[in-house]
């Protein structure tokens, strides 16, 4: 089956208008998600079907090794091993994985990579959503925890502590695909452009007319897709603009809702007010882990976080019936429209 992407990152509108010729785009669905490229080619000669083809190579290989939904893929081998010897993976992996715990630990557990058995007890895998009963939830949470994974970098391993766990990198992986969009542009002697997956991307430079990029965040409503506000970014060395939320993926039941969200430290879905975070970075991956872990985290710990991180985050929550924003020092500092 092809790569999915579960985490709750549709929450960016691309905002389009007439381009000049200078600025090559592609665009197109591939392996279950969208994409849609700006590559601004003043003085680069751009051999377009040469850039698509670079375009599906990284698809193709995001999907080879970090899909949940191949079961050939590196990552399924990997959970499908029920071992606890060392396993080999990719340099990549790798990477990921290194990224996740070092999160991980600074949100006390609340990002985690192993909670996929949880997410398929909720009934978000194949939505067909249920609240489990306690007893569920202890069991599974028995197999759930990054404290059970060991990461060997120098030699590219993973090892289980335990045989049943189950790693699922869908909350880091769209914006690693992200980045190697990017870097792929960048080979090819492009340093102005857009490059989006799933409403995730990273801008670099100015479009062909010398203007910022500008870029839509969604108003975390389940109903409507409204701007929240509109960011204008003209980043020399790039910018990566992330965006998590609760408000898409969420069932209801008993006249209380639940987000796909989970904490698992407890293994349930999140129950503070924070609806939706966006994270600017220059490096989309750490971009894409921390709009999920603050999400996770909610608006109070989110805040402080952000704040001992040196993260540019904006926060929306709901308090009586309203959207609410805030956001950090260094968002606010970041030269963005407002």
């Amino acid at each position: 089956m092809s790569l999915r992407f579960l985490s709750s990152t549709l929450a960016i509108l691309l905002l389009t208008a007439c381009q000049p010729d200078a600025e090559l785009q592609l665009s197109g669905s591939i392996q279950g998600t969208t994409y849609h490229l700006k590559a601004v080619t003043r003085g680069v000669v751009v051999d377009r079907k040469q850039l698509q083809a670079d375009v599906e190579a990284v698809f193709r290989l995001v999907d080879e090794q970090l899909s949940n939904w191949r079961e050939d893929s590196v990552i399924s081998r990997f959970n499908r091993q029920k071992t606890t010897d060392w396993q080999p993976v990719t340099p990549s992996i790798v990477q990921l994985i290194a990224v996740a715990q070092d999160i991980h630990a600074k949100t006390q557990g609340c990002y985690d990579l192993t909670v996929k058995p949880l997410f398929e007890l909720w009934g978000f895998t194949r939505h067909e959503q249920t609240v489990p009963d306690a007893s569920a939830i202890r069991a599974v949470m028995t197999h759930v925890g990054m404290d059970k994974l060991e990461l060997d970098a120098a030699n590219h391993r993973l090892r289980k502590q335990d045989p049943e766990l189950q790693v699922s990198l869908d909350s880091i992986a769209q914006g690693y695909t992200v980045a190697v969009l990017a870097q792929a542009l960048e080979n090819r002697g492009i340093t102005d452009y857009l490059a989006e997956v799933g409403g995730e991307m990273k801008v670099r430079g100015s479009k062909a007319d010398g203007t910022p990029w500008r870029v839509a965040i969604e108003k975390p409503t389940p109903m409507a897709r409204e701007v929240q506000r509109i960011l204008e970014l003209h980043e020399a060395s790039g910018v990566a603009v992330m965006t998590s939320g609760t408000y898409r993926n969420f069932f209801e039941a008993g006249g209380q809702r639940y987000s796909h969200i989970l904490d698992p430290r407890t293994g349930r879905p999140v129950t503070h007010r924070l609806l939706s975070t966006t994270v600017l970075d220059e490096n989309p991956t750490l971009a894409d882990a921390w709009s999920t872990a603050l999400l996770c985290v909610g608006e109070v710990e989110g805040a402080r976080l952000a704040e001992s991180e040196g993260l540019k985050a904006l926060f929306i929550y709901g308090e009586d019936g309203q959207l609410r924003e805030s956001m950090s020092s260094h968002f606010s500092a970041a030269p963005v429209a407002r």
